[in-house]
């Protein structure tokens, strides 16, 4: 499981931490967050994300 960085903001989505703030348990992979996930720092979409 890698890393995830938003392209907006640079938000580094690291799948070891999870999003606890937005209810995602730490060892979730990016793949395996909801669809409706957005980036926490930017609120934008899983789709502006890249890996790291």
């Amino acid at each position: 499981m890698g890393t995830y960085i938003c392209t907006i903001c640079q938000y580094v989505y690291d799948p070891a931490l999870g999003d606890p703030d937005g209810g995602i348990a730490p060892g979730t992979s990016f793949n395996d967050l909801p669809d409706e996930w957005v980036c926490p720092v930017c609120g934008a979409g899983k789709e502006v994300f890249e890996p790291e």
